[in-house]
């Protein structure tokens, strides 16, 4: 079995083409989507600020082969941001990730305080 990692992955977008039907949606659903709900999860957080309704980013947790590194882990997440906003029916442009792999993240610890 393949060694497998986890991703911390961060999708950006805009939003393109929206229609008055999910603009209104967008902006009754805002204060769901605002810092409160920034989480990184495996079906993704979407959040966005309600004024400009521009540029949104949703946060996933994606779970891969280690080996395919970390341009896999950002297609993963990407396809399933496609796959939520669609589902939302709200247009979106060019999607770019930020991507962190948290078993190879270094963690400095701070030493212990002396007396």
């Amino acid at each position: 079995m393949a060694e497998q990692h986890t991703y911390r992955v961060i999708v950006r977008g805009t939003w393109e083409g929206l229609t008055e039907e999910a603009r209104a949606r967008l902006l009754a659903e805002a204060d769901e989507h605002g810092l409160a709900s920034m989480r990184f999860t495996q079906e993704g957080t979407l959040s966005y600020e309600r004024a400009p309704l521009k540029h949104f980013s949703m946060r996933f947790v994606v779970v891969s082969d280690a080996a395919d590194g970390e341009d896999m882990a950002a297609a993963i997440a990407e396809d399933r941001a496609e796959t939520v906003l669609r589902g939302l029916g709200c247009g979106f442009g060019v999607l770019r990730s930020t991507v962190t792999d948290l078993d190879t993240m270094k963690i400095n610890h701070k030493p212990a305080a002396r007396r």
